[in-house]
């Protein structure tokens, strides 16, 4: 610990005696300071034990002590030293008084101690202080190491709390507890999540001090990249000395080490993920596996949803090619969903494919439900006018469940509920939605209206001439599978009236109305151009 007044006191070279605040001798000295200025506050940072010999003071004066004692006192002066046969031959009684009145401690100094001693002395307690800090940090590094590498992130915390005599957090990119050490600190961890949900905000490294009834928290991002992979957080009675602060550093380096992957792995580990997917839609389920190993291959035991995703917006809201699946948007959608297996210990596949992002998860588990809750979060946010412009959320299409032989249906099925989540302004589509509905939706497709007006133009144009209500006959006709009396019925005219029109139709469009394909065509044509209105 370092230098205190008692420390001095106690020093058998220095010979100092105590004359005033003798119940605050165990205050720290930050340092020895000598000043005959009547008024050396300007000077004093606070912590100092003050030495003079009041060569330009009236230290005999009552008045003129006690403002020169109040103002040390509120300057944070710690100590006054007081050397006695030089200008005086004792402590005058008014500066005695004046220290007692405001229980500074009043240190007298004899003649054959000079100050220079005193300086060394408190300099040389405060090296040695240092030295046992950096010293007990090396210890503390060599100890949370040896944890780290035993027994990963639990361990290094077990030791860390140890160190700081506290308790630690290990949190994730969602803000999600991950471990903590004592186990009863996880409740006191939890408490802390919009803390540090508000600590990943800042640019990173950041840190945080969050005061509470019992404890003293700071909070540190872990990472080497602009968005932290995770924080942790250390609690304490009080704050950290400089042995703590050593550990502490210690350990935010060594979870940055286990928590970031080294680029190198990171795209070996992209590559295989990369060489899986498209073996798997490539329809070659067994070579999937075999690539995939322990890496993925748990994940492909078992029925798995594929997940499709883009930017929602302009092509070059995320950047180019591959980078668009790395924007601001896929990274939060990564995080929580990887946040969510890492929590479970699920295997999860994440893919940049092309200009989208591909997920493949398992159906069910913790990755599929984070999917669900990021988008359903989403969706109300956009309802709400929340969204950022510059940085667009997703659009995703969920597969039904399917195994390695149909990973490439599944992913045609992601894809056709991409197309709809996209028309319909959606964060995400199911594909059970598409099934379980109707069809008429994907009518408002442009493709689709542009196709049914094409169809219908001759008809319609037809019309317009006034020679006839060719496209309300073909309605009718149509509505009622093609039952003339029926149809007749409904527009009000006589059957042989609405054969003649249907014939006008075959022979205006060049096709047959007994063709299925053909009936069918014209059916969703006009229901088509029916939803948009016209």
């Amino acid at each position: 610990m370092p230098p205190t007044l008692a420390s001095l006191v106690h020093h058998s070279a220095l010979k100092l005696t105590v004359r005033a605040g003798e119940d605050r001798l165990d205050t720290p000295v930050r340092w020895a300071h000598v000043s005959e200025l009547a008024d050396p506050v300007p000077y004093m940072e606070g912590g100092e034990l003050l030495l003079i010999t009041a060569l330009k003071l009236d230290a005999e004066d009552p008045d003129t002590m006690r403002r020169y004692v109040k103002r040390l006192v509120g300057a944070g002066v710690v100590g006054l030293g007081f050397a006695v046969g030089v200008n005086y031959p004792d402590i005058p009684e008014a500066l005695v008084e004046a220290a007692r009145a405001e229980d500074l401690p009043l240190i007298e100094v004899p003649r054959r101690t000079p100050f220079l001693a005193i300086s060394k002395a408190v300099s040389a307690a405060i090296a040695a202080d240092q030295y046992r800090a950096v010293t007990a940090g090396f210890a503390a590094q060599r100890e949370l190491t040896k944890q780290a590498l035993g027994d990963g992130a639990q361990g290094l915390l077990g030791a860390l709390a140890g160190q700081v005599d506290g308790w630690a957090a290990l949190y994730d990119a969602s803000g999600a507890v991950v471990a903590t050490a004592p186990e009863w600190a996880a409740r006191r961890a939890a408490r802390l999540t919009p803390d540090v949900e508000r600590l990943r905000e800042r640019p990173a490294p950041a840190s945080l001090v969050v005061a509470g009834a019992d404890d003293r928290v700071e909070l540190h991002t872990l990472g080497t990249g602009r968005r932290p992979r995770a924080a942790l957080a250390v609690g304490t009675a009080g704050a950290l000395g400089t042995a703590e602060r050593y550990a502490v550093h210690s350990a935010i380096a060594l979870l940055t080490l286990t928590t970031e992957r080294s680029r190198s792995l990171q795209a070996a580990e992209a590559r295989i993920g990369s060489a899986v997917l498209r073996m798997l839609l490539a329809g070659e389920p067994d070579h999937a596996r075999a690539v995939a190993g322990d890496l993925y291959g748990g994940l492909l035991d078992a029925p798995f949803r594929l997940v499709v995703a883009e930017v929602a917006g302009p092509a070059d809201a995320a950047g180019e090619g591959a980078g668009a699946a790395e924007g601001a948007w896929s990274t939060e959608l990564v995080d929580a969903v990887e946040s969510a297996a890492a929590r479970f210990g699920e295997a999860l596949l994440v893919v940049p494919y092309g200009e989208r992002l591909v997920l493949l998860v398992a159906d069910g588990g913790a990755a599929h439900l984070a999917t669900v809750e990021y988008a359903a979060l989403l969706d109300a946010d956009r309802a709400e006018g929340r969204e950022s412009a510059e940085e667009p959320g997703p659009l995703m299409g969920l597969s039904a469940p399917a195994g390695p032989i149909a990973a490439a249906p599944a992913y045609k099925q992601a894809e056709q509920a991409l197309s709809v989540a996209r028309r319909r302004g959606r964060c995400l589509v199911e594909h059970e939605e598409l099934a379980a509905g109707s069809v008429l939706p994907l009518l408002a497709d442009d493709a689709v209206r542009a196709f049914a007006d094409g169809l219908l133009r001759a008809l319609r144009e037809h019309d317009a001439t006034g020679r006839g209500d060719l496209v309300a006959s073909l309605r009718a006709w149509l509505s009622r599978h093609g039952q003339w009396d029926a149809a007749a019925a409904d527009l009000g005219v006589h059957r042989h009236t609405l054969r003649y029109r249907m014939r006008r139709v075959e022979e205006i469009l060049g096709r047959s109305l007994d063709d299925p394909d053909v009936r069918m065509e014209l059916w969703l044509s006009l229901k088509a151009t029916s939803a948009a209105g016209e």
